[in-house]
């Protein structure tokens, strides 16, 4: 199965613009690229049915895994198992990308959101 990124409407999330490359697939694993322009941020969330898979693929970002801070660069790699709270942020003046796979598949009825 081939999936072309020109093929895909990104999700606007709070300024973050999500390419999701399995949506309405029955996968097992979700996969999708994450674009954050300078000053966005995912608030604080977790997942109560998947561990999510986050590889730096350009730019920085600071990142929150249960109140500790990491700052993380291309290259750089971050697992946040189910139920962990998280949030992250890009704090630098240019944009950062992100690939996030999701074990079992994304389903937002199992995401809940810090308010």
């Amino acid at each position: 199965m081939i999936i072309k990124k020109d093929s895909l409407k990104p999700i606007d999330f709070s300024g973050l613009k999500i390419y999701d490359f399995t949506e309405g697939l029955e996968m097992s694993s979700s996969f999708a690229v994450i674009q954050m322009p300078p000053n966005s941020q995912h608030s604080e969330s977790w997942s109560t049915r998947s561990d999510k898979y986050y590889y730096i693929i350009n730019g920085e970002i600071q990142f929150i895994l249960e109140e500790k801070e990491f700052n993380l660069s291309k290259g750089d790699f971050c697992i946040v198992k189910k139920g962990q709270h998280f949030s992250y942020k890009n704090i630098h003046k240019n944009f950062a990308n992100l690939i996030l796979i999701h074990t079992p598949n994304f389903n937002i009825n199992y995401e809940k959101f810090k308010k």
